[in-house]
């Protein structure tokens, strides 16, 4: 399985000084090889390929200094890049979905290149990075790198230098525990499991609202252009950075106690997409993260070999857990009291509780132990 390890690069000012312009080839080879397939396009109603516009790279370098200041592997990376963005958009329009046909790259809008092979332009040496034409750069080792690295990228985000390696590597299988866990997942309540376990939604944006508002303001006040507004827009960003990373931060220590925990993790299978349409809660369900929560959740379960399972969230806050009639409720009932069999108990648990009962009833590959194979 593949992981991604990410950590901080803290590049001298002369190695800046070689890390831009290699920035600045990619965005100028990106959009030079989007404008070409416009040109072409437009002019013969096909679509250039990508071994097309890769063939003309020898001829490209040698006509800009920085695209040349760059390792050719990362470059053909880089044109891989626009490719799969274009397959993107044909695949939306077959859909009917919206389009959202590639756009030209700003300064400002593309921070990250990519080495597709390492060991070509870019590896490890005296415990630092070594980047062609940029020379060894220090890493925050903050955590030990392990597996076999296949590539890395480097990103430039709010004037700070980041690396992030996708290194292969065996599965870490935990023991058993015998302990199963169903998970219902809200607004009052991140999470509520089958057992009556509580957590509290950390509502990071909400906190930092009148934050975000006056960077928003000083930006919005600033001259298009100038460095101030530069600054400004930095500002913004950093705030953005900071919540992102606080929600990152609370989804892998929850999503790591649950694996930990528990042999199978049941969670309802929820329509994100369609839930944050709804304009009085998406701001809500955008703060909360449930599907950053559930993508790491599942990872983590594969790589320790738990069992993680989706079940219908079909009425699971309706049905009594304990006798299976029908209880109405709105959203605004937060407790669950079944006149049938006098079950009493928080609404979120009694969903948790039916989100376990389902997924021992439906089995599916998702619940299948993830098996490893050693090597050959």
């Amino acid at each position: 399985m593949n992981k991604v390890y990410k950590y901080r690069l803290y590049p001298t000012k002369e190695q800046i000084k070689s890390l831009t312009p290699q920035l600045t080839g990619h965005r100028i080879l990106y959009n030079q090889a989007l404008a070409q397939r416009k040109r072409f396009y437009e002019a013969t109603r096909e679509n250039i390929s990508f071994f097309a516009q890769s063939a003309l790279l020898p001829k490209i370098r040698k006509e800009n200094n920085f695209i040349a200041s760059c390792n050719y592997d990362s470059l053909q990376q880089t044109l891989r890049r626009l490719d799969k963005s274009f397959k993107a958009f044909f695949r939306r329009v077959k859909t009917e979905e919206k389009p959202g046909y590639p756009r030209f790259k700003a300064e400002h809008r593309f921070n990250t290149f990519t080495y597709g092979s390492f060991g070509d332009g870019c590896q490890i040496k005296d415990n630092r990075l070594y980047l062609q034409n940029v020379g060894k750069v220090k890493v925050k080792w903050h955590r030990a790198l392990e597996g076999i690295t296949k590539t890395l990228s480097v990103t430039r985000r709010n004037n700070k230098w980041y690396v992030a390696f996708i290194v292969e590597c065996e599965p870490a299988i935990l023991p058993n525990v015998n302990k199963s866990v169903g998970i219902d997942i809200g607004l009052n309540y991140f999470i509520t499991t089958n057992e009556g376990q509580q957590i509290d939604a950390p509502q990071y944006f909400r906190k930092s609202e009148k934050k975000l508002a006056k960077a928003q303001k000083k930006l919005s006040r600033r001259k298009k252009g100038s460095k101030r507004r530069n600054k400004a827009r930095i500002l913004l960003s950093n705030q953005y950075e900071k919540i992102s990373n606080q929600r990152l931060d609370f989804c892998h220590k929850i999503a790591y106690s649950f694996v930990q925990e528990y042999d199978d993790i049941a969670v309802e299978k929820l329509n994100i997409k369609g839930m944050v349409q709804n304009k009085y809660l998406s701001k809500s369900i955008d703060d909360a993260s449930w599907g950053i929560f559930l993508n790491i959740l599942k990872a983590k379960a594969e790589n320790a070999g738990r069992r993680f399972q989706e079940v219908s969230a079909k009425n699971t806050s309706q049905i009594c857990s304990s006798c299976g009639v029908i209880v109405k409720k709105s959203l605004a009932v937060r407790k669950h009291v079944c006149p049938s069999c006098g079950l009493s108990l928080s609404r979120d648990q009694n969903a948790a509780l039916n989100i376990l009962k389902r997924a021992r009833m439906e089995p599916s590959v998702l619940a299948m132990k993830f098996v490893v194979s050693p090597r050959s």
